[in-house]
């Protein structure tokens, strides 16, 4: 679903059929990695472009700019389903081409070529569908599960607010990130929220951490809460001040709430703490206690993009690629906390990069495994990497209030065509076309070999 869905990149491309065949194998079980569909079909539409650029004698960020969905015709409707929320393209690829210095890239390929070296450049823009979306998708798709995620926030007496969330992190930090959404909510400090979650006993049912849905629909449902917790005590608040509700301001800086041009006619975060449990003066209508839940449903996926560039090296005798320079640009939308989002950039990056020149799962004739432990199989190391020059275009997702799109992911789907398409550039020179990723040493040799021997 997330492979044929999203053939058509960033691009216009008004017809697109596609057909998809299940292979079943005697080899180990395999299940959804890291990006799940969106890497292949960033793979297969990234290299045909590039092909494309070659044929036609044009540069190849070139030909992708031509063929752009442009930023006023969000949201854009796909040939295969999708509707797109946002972005900005041309946009995403002159950040690009600053940050990664194209113009300073080929004249080193260049001169590099000039020398007899294997050099080339590595270009892709990629998108992605993250935070499934809605349930009516599953249960059109098959599946007997739906799209949402539950959040609970509950406020003490002290200020203090418990987070109860059906979303459990494995590294993604939400610890972090939804204690910095339901404090902005609210107007209080980070270290005012306790999160909890993983424990069946305390939080309500969830679906998962996958899809890079976490911050879209987890983070969602939890800044509805806080927005219900919000409405509740401007009610409290302004019963007390004698006003309508109309007339109050809820200050998310400081989490006072006061009568609007009289700041000094005001409760604060724990006046209203305490009076909604104290119950004695109290609106009509309205239940002792802060707490509140929400089971959030997002209307649509949201779809981060990105533009990467890598300047990639061959060695001709033995095969081995070094990856010499890269840079990023992702659009994840709204961006909660800097550091977690681009931790999520560069680890993917590095993943995608592995999958593009190491990781391989190898077998024998008779099907046995022969990469099943750490000293077979390849896995990417820090000093196979530079510097990773890393930025950010947000332009926001319409789909949930937060406009918010996933992070988790993108890094993946596009590294791994990136550096492909590298690969192919500095051998193109050799009038290779294509080699199947891991580019592995032993398969650049082989095609080196094979096509000096006019094979």
């Amino acid at each position: 679903a997330l492979y044929i869905t999203l053939f058509s990149g960033l691009y216009k491309l008004p017809v697109i059929f596609g057909e998809a065949y299940g292979t079943m194998t005697h080899t180990v079980p395999v299940d959804a990695y890291r990006g799940a569909g969106r890497p292949e079909a960033s793979y297969m539409l990234e290299r045909l472009v590039d092909l494309a650029a070659r044929e036609l004698d044009m540069d190849p960020i070139e030909l992708r700019r031509k063929n752009f969905i442009q930023p006023d015709e969000f949201p854009y409707q796909t040939p295969v389903a999708m509707i797109y929320d946002s972005g900005d393209y041309p946009k995403l690829f002159d950040s690009l081409e600053a940050l990664g210095d194209y113009a300073g890239l080929k004249a080193k390929r260049d001169a590099a070529r000039a020398e007899g070296r294997l050099v080339g450049i590595g270009i892709s823009g990629c998108i992605e569908a993250s935070g499934p979306a809605p349930s009516q998708v599953a249960v059109g798709l098959g599946a007997g599960v739906g799209l949402w995620e539950s959040g609970v926030i509950r406020v003490h007496p002290t200020g203090k607010v418990s987070v109860m969330t059906g979303s459990h992190t494995h590294g993604q930090g939400h610890e972090t990130a939804f204690a910095q959404i339901v404090a902005d909510e609210l107007g209080i400090l980070m270290e005012d929220v306790e999160i909890i979650h993983g424990d069946t006993g305390r939080t309500p049912f969830g679906l998962g951490t996958y899809g890079s849905r976490s911050a879209s629909v987890g983070g969602t449902a939890l800044a509805v809460s806080a927005g219900k917790v919000r409405d509740k005590m401007l009610k409290i608040a302004a019963h007390q001040l004698e006003v309508d509700v109309e007339d109050m301001v809820f200050d998310r800086t400081t989490g006072t709430m006061h009568v609007k041009g009289s700041p000094e006619q005001s409760k604060s975060f724990v006046d209203i703490s305490v009076a909604a449990l104290m119950a004695n003066n109290l609106p009509e209508g309205v239940e002792p206690g802060l707490e509140e839940t929400t089971f959030y449903d997002p209307s649509n996926f949201t779809f981060p993009n990105s533009a990467h560039i890598a300047l990639i090296e061959i060695d001709r005798d033995t095969g081995q690629v070094s990856l010499l320079e890269y840079a990023a640009v992702d659009d994840v939308g709204k961006v909660i906390n800097p550091m977690i989002v681009e931790g999520q950039l560069v680890g993917g990056i590095a993943q995608g990069v592995g999958q593009a020149l190491w990781e391989n799962c190898v077998y024998d004739e008779q099907g046995q495994l022969l990469s099943g432990s750490f000293m077979d199989y390849a896995m990417p190391r820090a000093d196979g990497f530079p510097m990773l020059k890393v930025s950010r275009n947000e332009t926001p997702s319409p789909t949930n209030p937060l406009g918010v799109k996933g992070a988790g992911e993108m890094g993946t789907i596009a590294a791994t065509i990136t550096v492909a398409n590298g690969v192919m550039d500095a051998l193109a020179p050799l009038g290779i076309r294509h080699i199947d990723i891991p580019h592995t040493p032993q398969r650049i040799w082989q095609a080196i070999q094979a096509q000096s021997n006019g094979h």
